[in-house]
């Protein structure tokens, strides 16, 4: 089991920004995909993000053009980021960062074996 610890969430206003951070316990993304999911109240997890070993990064339509997702520098390897800009109330939601052991991002919460306790983001 890996201990993820999100950080960074709170309440802003429409066309706001954010920044969550996913502390992970070394440079995890080396072998591992990083993902971002967020969940409202009765809905399933939705993936926001993700990004792979070699860099490459998916976005859902939905975030496009306004979240970019990213590891830290050389100091800060251990943490996977998630830029949140020009912010919307339908963003509103507990927002969750997530190890996959492939090597290829999936879209399936399912495909995630450790998950952070999540930190809440409100936009009105």
């Amino acid at each position: 089991h890996v201990q993820l610890v999100e950080s960074g969430g709170g309440s802003v206003q429409t066309g706001e920004s954010l920044t969550l951070s996913c502390k992970t316990p070394w440079n995890i993304l080396r072998d591992n995909c990083m993902g971002w999911f967020r969940q409202i109240p009765d809905k399933e997890r939705e993936a926001v993000a993700g990004i792979e070993s070699d860099g490459t990064t998916s976005y859902a339509n939905s975030v496009k053009g306004r979240f970019t997702i990213s590891q830290g520098n050389a100091k800060n390897m251990n943490r996977v980021y998630l830029q949140m800009n020009s912010l919307k109330p339908e963003d509103t939601a507990m927002y969750y960062c997530a190890r996959s052991t492939k090597i290829y991002c999936e879209i399936s919460a399912d495909e995630y074996e450790d998950w952070g306790q999540g930190t809440q983001v409100t936009v009105s």
